[in-house]
């Protein structure tokens, strides 16, 4: 039996965090290859990346493995081919421009970037890549990917992560467009949203938090808040704040350095912020830097994708799914899912159905949301989930186009 009242808490980070900052270089790397493939006639099926950035004061270091096209590529002193540094520096540079980083310790034109990029080990491409007599490519890892999706907000997200993120991004925008004294406030901010629940549906916000990096040092937390206010509570917009909501703003006082001058970040570290806000489990695998053979990051979309075609299609207000995969295996090992008591047909009967409204390998999965685009840059700021499909096939994973196929499906087997 669930909880009649309970209170939930998700957080987010700004793009200008240190490890979004992070995961932003990686995915430019990723939209960078996919780019230049298209451009040298390479098959952008063939395409391989898997790219971790670490970023401190002024340094940025890349590393990771690549399948690249030529115009990637450059011969060292001794004739042999190498990844060319020049393009990788160049996208890393653009994304914390982009960003809004010119600050001392950490400046888009002064930073000093080290890519340290090679080519993918023929030992994974074998597990990984068509081979003769098969027709889809195994998966590029094992692991275990969660899809998830509710009826607590209009984008079928949790309400507490679904805030989180809107309350940064209105923030970011106003900045971005110098709207104001938001113009001064700086690249690095966090949120957090604590929703409580009755009978499992959103009743009210009854704590908010954040901290925002902020460039006039006079600031004290009094004035950010007094800058900030009307936009988390544009953000709130379609949910009650309660009368004795606590309010947390700037709650250690000044914050003026802030990004990887401030902390150290790394690729991947953001895991729950990137998905449910800790409503669902989570396989664990990050998604930033990684072309989509990469199971932790399609199958993860196709989880998603599913859920919200479940609830969407009306046959359940909550559902959770599990993909299981094995390195160089084209089909998951298995399906689960969980529609929390909600269900308007049996878990069983919608694991048949999902496997025959979508082929589940990597290649299907590819095939089916189009991903084979440079579309993830954009991905790493504000959750990979609960966004709107782009006219440039980003965010197909959210479309709910699967619906009449699902209920047929189901319409089907419980028919037989």
């Amino acid at each position: 039996m669930s909880r009649r009242e309970y209170y939930f808490t998700s957080e987010s980070v700004s793009e200008g965090h240190p490890d979004k900052v992070c995961d932003r270089i990686s995915d430019e790397i990723v939209d960078l290859i996919y780019r230049e493939a298209r451009k040298a006639g390479m098959d952008p099926w063939d395409v391989r990346v898997a790219c971790e950035t670490m970023a401190t004061t002024n340094r940025v270091i890349i590393g990771g493995e690549l399948r690249v096209p030529p115009s990637l590529m450059k011969k060292d002193k001794h004739g042999r081919e190498i990844i060319n540094p020049a393009k990788f520096k160049s996208a890393a540079r653009k994304a914390i421009k982009a960003i809004g980083y010119e600050q001392d310790g950490f400046h888009w034109k002064t930073a000093k970037i080290e890519v340290l990029l090679h080519g993918q080990s023929a030992d994974i491409a074998q597990g990984v890549d068509k081979s003769a007599n098969s027709n889809s490519e195994g998966a590029g890892d094992q692991g275990i990917m969660f899809g998830y999706a509710c009826r607590e907000t209009a984008d079928l997200m949790p309400a507490p992560i679904y805030y989180s993120h809107k309350i940064l991004e209105l923030l970011a925008a106003a900045r971005h467009n110098n709207k104001g004294e938001a113009a001064k406030l700086g690249p690095d901010a966090k949120s957090q949203v604590t929703v409580r629940y009755e009978d499992g549906v959103p009743a009210e916000v009854t704590q908010i938090v954040l901290s925002t990096q902020h460039l006039d040092a006079s600031w004290n937390s009094a004035k950010v808040r007094e800058v900030v206010e009307p936009y988390i509570r544009e953000a709130l917009s379609d949910v009650r704040i309660a009368p004795d909501c606590k309010w947390y703003v700037n709650p250690t006082g000044k914050f003026v350095i802030g990004g990887p001058d401030g902390d150290a970040g790394l690729t991947g570290r953001k895991i729950i912020v990137d998905t449910y806000g800790g409503a669902a489990p989570h396989g664990g695998g990050a998604f930033s830097g990684k072309d989509t053979t990469k199971v932790d990051r399609s199958a993860a979309y196709a989880a998603r994708y599913l859920a919200k075609n479940v609830v969407a299609a009306r046959l359940a207000e909550r559902c959770t799914i599990q993909l299981a995969y094995a390195i160089g295996v084209a089909q998951p090992l298995s399906i689960y899912v969980d529609l929390h008591g909600t269900g308007k047909v049996p878990e069983a009967v919608v694991e048949k159905a999902l496997r025959e409204v979508m082929d589940l390998s990597p290649s299907g999965i590819r095939r089916h949301l189009d991903l084979n685009k440079p579309i993830y840059a954009k991905t790493t700021a504000y959750g990979h989930f609960g966004r709107k499909p782009g006219r440039d096939g980003s965010f197909s994973w959210e479309k709910t186009d699967l619906v009449a196929a699902l209920k047929e499906a189901i319409k089907q087997r419980e028919a037989a």
